[in-house]
């Protein structure tokens, strides 16, 4: 019988690497957007918390904190991943107009692959490395899902670019924050999270260029997301074909929660963090089943999108309880982020 491992954890960026990124990649941009109300960008119209992160040197000590918070956590996350000696890791993750384009923009798809050099990443520089997947254990869990009636895409090879999108590799890389490099084989599965506010190029918008903010009243969107309940099972199904296969396996729900540049309401310059705490607390509290039955429309509007990979997460440890490694709560960088294993039982 197969055993389990789950984490949850982020793919987001600023977890490493320069202070000043945290602010820059979004929050700096927006503040500096034509498209924001003038009377928001100035702090004093933030929330209270808000200011604080900002005020003195514009969250550069704050950032500090931030990642002295998470970075500890990933590490602890992969000494467990060491320590449980796993077959392969399979990541709930979301491609963002990456792989998956016009040609086909499934709401689930398995990587059966078994080797991918990697291209264009930072901090791998061996231009002989690569990231090892299974074709055998992807194609197995495709069967195992399709006889279950899920009816989700299966792909040998890689369309439109040479690596899997960044919700996977910035995944692998953060459980590698020492650079000793992560041999185990990697199943991507996509979740379409981002479904009708997926930025696709258009005729109203024939770039994708306008990063940390929704594309607004987008004539033809492209299809929605897969409803949470659908997340859930497809999950727990998950964790059932993997507990009757003879591997161990670590799943792993890879995500921010709500992003400022996903939420409208508060003009892209904070994340929903009420929504969060409100999550962290039944993560907490053992009651993540709870998130099947969550409204699709409520995710959206609190920009929590990229959620549903942790909605597939609850699926597969339906019958366990999170252990906490970290939560770094913010709004000034663009996403709340929560570290926790599922051990097995």
């Amino acid at each position: 019988m197969g055993e389990i491992l789950g984490i949850g954890c982020s793919h987001g960026p600023g977890i490493s690497g320069p202070l000043t990124r945290l602010t820059d990649i979004y929050l700096r941009r927006n503040l500096q957007s034509e498209l924001t109300p003038t009377h928001m960008k100035d702090p004093k119209n933030w929330p209270k918390k808000m200011q604080e992160e900002w005020d003195g040197d514009e969250g550069l000590a704050f950032a500090a904190e931030y990642q002295r918070i998470l970075q500890p956590a990933y590490c602890k996350a992969r000494e467990c991943i060491d320590e449980f000696k796993p077959d392969f890791v399979l990541i709930f993750g979301d491609d963002q107009y990456e792989v998956f384009k016009e040609d086909c923009i499934p709401p689930f798809a398995v990587f059966a692959i078994d080797n991918i050099p990697i291209k264009d990443l930072p901090d791998y520089k061996d231009e002989s490395a690569s990231i090892k997947g299974s074709k055998q254990i992807g194609n197995y869990l495709v069967r195992g899902l399709v006889t279950k009636g899920f009816d989700v895409a299966c792909c040998w090879r890689l369309r439109n670019q040479e690596n899997y999108g960044h919700a996977f590799t910035t995944t692998i890389q953060y459980l590698d924050l020492d650079k000793r490099g992560f041999d185990y084989p990697i199943i991507p599965l996509t979740v379409n999270c981002y479904g009708s506010n997926l930025r696709v190029p258009n005729d109203q918008y024939p770039v994708t260029k306008m990063i940390g903010r929704l594309l607004e009243n987008v004539a033809e969107p492209p299809p929605p997301s897969p409803p949470p309940w659908r997340c859930y099972d497809l999950g727990k199904a998950v964790a059932e074909i993997i507990k009757q296969s003879p591997w161990r396996a670590v799943v792993i729900g890879s995500s921010s929660w709500s992003h400022a540049s996903l939420t409208t309401k508060n003009y892209y310059l904070w994340p929903d963090v009420e929504t969060d705490r409100q999550r962290f607390a039944e993560l907490k509290s053992g009651e993540h089943r709870k998130w099947r039955s969550l409204d699709a429309e409520l995710i959206r509007d609190a920009g929590q999108h990229e959620f549903l990979n942790w909605i597939c997460l609850a699926g597969a440890m339906d019958d366990r309880r999170a252990e906490i490694l970290a939560w770094a709560e913010c709004y000034i960088f663009n996403s709340s982020k929560c570290v926790c294993l599922f051990r097995p039982t």
